[in-house]
């Protein structure tokens, strides 16, 4: 395999409790393998409805694996994740307005950035995703009151909707059915993998060392924190 720098692209939705996991993995793994991570806000209402899937908010047995699984995982990776009690009624309301504001933010921002990082990391914790909760998110992250509002207004304009739409279709054409979607560029060669447990064949693909677990624990400090989390 070449021993080039890696582009591993992320399609996520902060709606998803299992993109969150992909996108903390992931920003551990950056280091660690050495790859160039992009970051791809991207709409998973329509990647269900492009692909035929279902949603895992209305299949009762999904939720409730769910719930189990994702705690299980919270304590392997030491990840903080959040799957709160109105989850339904939350992916119900839809990510649409939350997605559209982190396309703004990439918009402006470089998607490698840590800022964008930030404003993602933010967003995934709080699965209300109401603008009150966009605007907190942008001002934690270090964005002014001005920029936050700019860029709320950004999210409204017909450029960031059809960008969202852009990579929500390019998703799809990668073959998602659901988030996190990663896609390792490797020779050439788009490498497609769904979900939060494929890591260690993802390390294999890019010629890297397998790495998991409490060996990446000591890589970062960063642990996500709020209410309503795994403990």
């Amino acid at each position: 395999m070449s021993s080039s720098r890696k582009v591993v692209e992320l399609f996520y939705d902060v709606v998803s409790p299992y993109s969150w996991l992909g996108f903390e993995i992931l920003c551990r793994y950056k280091t660690v393998w050495n790859i160039e991570l992009q970051l791809r806000p991207a709409f998973l209402g329509g990647v269900i409805k492009e692909s035929g899937n279902s949603s895992a908010a209305l299949v009762p047995n999904k939720l409730l694996y769910a719930r189990s699984d994702l705690k299980r995982l919270s304590q392997y990776f030491s990840v903080l994740l959040c799957f709160p009690e109105n989850f339904h009624n939350a992916y119900a309301k839809g990510s649409l307005s939350a997605m559209r504001f982190l396309t703004a933010v990439s918009e402006k921002q470089n998607s490698g950035d840590v800022m964008f990082e930030r404003v993602s990391r933010d967003l995934e914790k709080n699965i209300t995703l109401c603008i009150s909760v966009l605007c907190k998110a942008g001002l934690k992250a270090g964005l002014s009151a001005t920029e936050v509002e700019e860029l709320l207004q950004l999210s409204k304009c017909q450029l960031v909707k059809d960008r969202l739409k852009l990579t929500t279709e390019e998703a799809v054409k990668h073959m998602a059915f659901g988030f996190p979607l990663i896609v390792c560029h490797v020779d050439g060669k788009a490498e497609t993998f769904f979900g939060s447990d494929r890591f260690e064949v993802m390390a294999h693909c890019i010629g890297k060392h397998r790495q998991l677990g409490s060996a990446l624990q000591s890589v970062t400090s960063r642990q996500p924190s709020g209410a309503g989390l795994f403990k």
